[in-house]
């Protein structure tokens, strides 16, 4: 039964509002988990993210990397079945150039 090994997740945003929940196989990468964060992210929100180097995934305080699954970032406690995971989204946008006014 392949939907039973079916993840459910969904995405906090640092304003609290959420992205999905989506379900997703164990074999899917945290990069394809970012590329649908920019293809969902909410039309209204400034500063959105531009590639997926934009978006940080964390789960139970873990920063999840690009080339990992979801079957190795799992934790092996404190997951029920059929719960959705809620995975928090941080940006690290790229710092402006313009000088910040600040004097040494």
């Amino acid at each position: 039964m392949a939907g039973e090994d079916l993840i459910e997740i969904k995405f906090r945003l640092a304003d609290g509002t959420d992205i999905g929940p989506t379900k997703h196989t164990p074999a899917t990468t945290v990069a394809s988990l970012k590329e649908k964060i920019l293809a969902q992210w909410p039309q209204d929100k400034e500063n959105g993210p531009k590639t997926i180097h934009d978006v940080k995934l964390i789960n139970a305080g873990k920063i999840l990397e690009n080339n990992r699954t979801l079957a190795e970032c799992r934790l092996p406690v404190g997951e029920l079945p059929g719960a959705v995971i809620t995975m928090l989204v941080v940006l690290r946008l790229p710092v402006t150039s313009k000088n910040s006014g600040i004097t040494k």
